[in-house]
């Protein structure tokens, strides 16, 4: 009987033991052929500088800041193996006396008080995740021994120690260091690196953020056995008691860039696993700390939104690249570098350019007086921002002060059809309708543009006139895009030099204004009508800032202005740059020539007026007597325009109501017939620009015949044909 009993427990144990073998067998998995591989990856983006943008830290390992094994400070990784798995270099992969020993301390403690799992088992879980149970333990200890076979010792504690998960889903010691102490692993003290070993066996407990001071006795205790094992100096051991573990002020967060990942994932696709990009993390938070800061300033002002781009234009590296919202969720799905807005005035300066480049000098004297120009049905008056005319000014006030009627002027000096083909060659694409569309008033900025290809037109001035397309990745191929000369040289210099120049903007914007700043920068502000949009351009010897304001569902601000809202940010900006940089002049030609002018009229300096001094381009000079610019005007009616409707008022008892029909501004008329209706209906004298025309209703036909000086015939104005009801 009892030999039948044994007999059936070994043929029982038997069984048992050839379907555990089998169901081991089954459910082993083999080891990888690769310890970490790349694939299911998410795209990984790293500025510059290596530092990753927009971390999602979702990817199932660490990809792009692992280290070779003896890159990591050997004190780290000896601390690793005593802390984890003393053994780990005798055993060959299971620790058998440990997992004993650990299994009599559970079973006296009545449940589980220590584990035992090596590094090479570890490793194992981090490749085969499996729920905590003793038959995952059990297979474990299989799969370990295999890895075991088929990989190092080295490979599988480099493998670990750059895979080992921590607290906010970072994985490895090089992601741990920068995530708690911002700092690269070498650069760490020895407590710091005792507080990434322990942390690895409670990252949520023992989270430093959430749980102050409760990592302490966990690394004094590692101390202690690392002394006891003489990897310690007595010195060492007194210096970590001493010294408090100091984390950073507050868990990092990744650096917000979407927008420009965007646009790198546009521009150059997304196959790869990891981009190079240009950004600079650093000033890209910089930046975004900036932005937010003003909005908040602004926030009674009903600004919402803003955006910044920063570049070198010396290479055309993007290095920065910010969106700013004043509510977090509320960005209607827009990237604010990229949407077309109004630009205000940040286009005269191309105005100007192309003026000097056909024979104007920055000592021209543009008149700035009245002056009108037909938009749809009826004519326009143009009128500086502060409602001041300053009559005859030199080309470089007319530029420093941003004035509307110079600009106009300028522009129909060099015809809006040069003007838009030059705006178009230095990259501004979205003003794609016909010349005729936006007429006179594109000098003011009456089409729309992006923040990015203002900043490029900038970015060309600064180049010395010639435009290269932007980059935002460092590990593309090699550029093959060659500068492209769009703007004179000399005139582009003499351009920034103008904007650059506190003196030639002070009749409207004063001497102490923000636009004033400690590094030779050229700039330029411009805001929209109603308030919709400001801007603040600039540039200095290297790089380029735009900064944008406003509301991106075009709700107008509360008169915030180029000069109130983003001037003050890219100040900021700027301060931030030149921190670090040797600063330079701005470059101007050699070709430039330096003459005497006096200060009022712009005429060569003879002794007989304050004079002052002005860069002429080669072949131009100032005139001996420069008269004011003014353009002939076309001779027409500015009253009533083509198809106006006019309504009689009740109020006014018939034959008492008038409307006054006029001919444009600028015409000094001598004798004027007036006509209506193809009947003289009255003459005026000399001067006379206006006649008031006793209103009568149906449709109507007008034209003048104009008797100018000097001239025995007259000249016949265009017919307007209107309409009374």
């Amino acid at each position: 009987m009892k030999r039948r009993i044994m007999v059936g427990s070994a043929a029982l144990l038997l069984v048992v033991g050839m379907a555990l073998g089998l169901a081991t067998w089954l459910a082993l998995e083999p080891p990888p052929a690769q310890l970490v591989t790349a694939q299911g990856a998410k795209p990984r983006f790293v500025d510059r500088h290596g530092e990753v943008l927009t971390v999602t830290y979702d990817n199932r390992w660490n990809l792009h800041q692992q280290m070779a094994l003896h890159a990591m400070p050997p004190f780290l990784v000896e601390a690793f193996v005593i802390s984890e798995d003393r053994r780990f270099h005798a055993h060959g992969g299971v620790d058998w006396a440990a997992r004993g020993h650990a299994a009599w301390q559970n079973l006296k403690a009545g449940g589980v008080v220590r584990g035992a799992s090596t590094i090479t088992e570890q490793a194992v879980r981090l490749l085969r995740p499996r729920p905590r149970t003793p038959w995952a333990r059990w297979l474990e200890g299989f799969e370990a021994g295999a890895l075991e076979e088929r990989f190092s010792k080295a490979e599988i504690l480099e493998f670990y120690l750059n895979q080992v998960p921590y607290g906010a889903r970072r994985r490895g010691v090089a992601q741990a260091a920068r995530h708690y102490f911002d700092r690269d692993l070498d650069a760490l003290t020895r407590k710091e690196m005792l507080a990434l070993v322990v942390l690895v066996r409670a990252p949520g407990a023992w989270d430093p953020y959430r749980h102050p001071g409760r990592l302490e006795g966990p690394v004094a205790r590692l101390a202690a056995r690392l002394h006891a094992a003489d990897r310690l100096t007595a010195a060492e051991y007194a210096r970590i008691q001493d010294a408090p573990l100091v984390f950073r002020t507050a868990p990092p967060l990744p650096v917000a860039a979407p927008e420009f990942v965007q646009h790198v994932q546009r521009a150059h696709g997304s196959a790869q696993p990891r981009r190079h990009t240009t950004l600079d993390a650093r000033l890209q938070q910089v930046v975004q700390g900036v932005l937010d800061a003003r909005l908040a300033d602004l926030a009674a002002r009903d600004v919402g939104h803003a955006a910044a781009l920063v570049v070198n234009h010396e290479t055309g590296e993007i290095l920065a690249w910010v969106n700013a919202r004043r509510v977090p969720a509320d960005g209607l799905g827009l990237d604010a570098v990229l949407t077309p807005r109004q630009p205000g005035s940040t286009l005269k300066p191309f105005v100007y350019a192309l003026a000097l480049e056909r024979g104007w000098t920055a000592a021209t004297l543009i008149d700035d007086a009245p002056v009108s120009a037909w938009i749809g049905h009826g004519s326009h008056r143009y009128r500086n921002y502060s409602n001041t005319h300053y009559g005859p000014l030199r080309l470089r006030e007319a530029l420093g002060n941003s004035l509307n009627i110079p600009a106009v002027r300028a522009a129909q000096f060099v015809g809006v059809e040069a003007l838009l083909a030059r705006l178009r060659a230095l990259g501004i694409e979205s003003l794609s309708a016909h010349p005729d569309h936006y007429g006179d008033g594109l000098a003011l900025g009456n089409g729309e543009v992006t923040l990015f290809e203002l900043v490029g037109a900038y970015a060309a001035l600064a180049r010395r006139g010639e435009r290269l397309p932007f980059t935002a990745v460092m590990d593309g191929p090699a550029r093959d895009v060659a500068a492209r000369p769009v703007i004179d040289p000399q005139a582009a210099s003499l351009i920034g030099n103008i904007l650059a120049d506190p003196e030639a903007r002070r009749l409207e914007f004063g001497g102490g204004s923000l636009l004033r700043l400690p590094v030779e920068t050229a700039l330029k502000t411009g805001t929209s009508s109603d308030y919709r949009d400001a801007w603040t351009l600039g540039f200095n010897h290297r790089y380029t800032v735009g900064v944008w304001m406003g509301n991106l569902d075009y709700r107008p601000m509360r008169e915030v202005t180029g000069a109130i809202g983003p001037a003050l940010a890219l100040r900021a900006i700027s301060a931030e740059l030149n921190r670090f940089e040797e600063t330079r002049p701005l470059w101007l030609s050699p070709r430039l020539r330096r003459l005497p002018i006096c200060r009022d009229d712009g005429r060569a300096a003879d002794g007989q007026c304050a004079s002052a001094d002005e860069w002429f381009l080669a072949g131009t000079s100032p005139a001996v007597r420069p008269a004011p610019v003014r353009l002939a005007p076309t001779l027409r009616l500015a009253e009533p325009s083509p198809g106006l409707m006019l309504a009689m008022d009740p109020r006014i008892p018939d034959g008492h109501e008038a409307f006054a029909l006029s001919l444009v501004d600028g015409v000094r008329p001598q004798r004027t017939e007036w006509w209506v209706d193809g009947e003289r209906a009255a003459t005026t004298g000399a001067g006379v620009t206006r006649w008031p025309w006793p209103v009568s209703r149906g449709e109507h036909v007008a034209a003048a015949r104009v008797w100018l000086a000097d001239e025995a015939t007259p000249t016949v104005t265009p017919e307007v044909r209107f309409f009374v009801k």
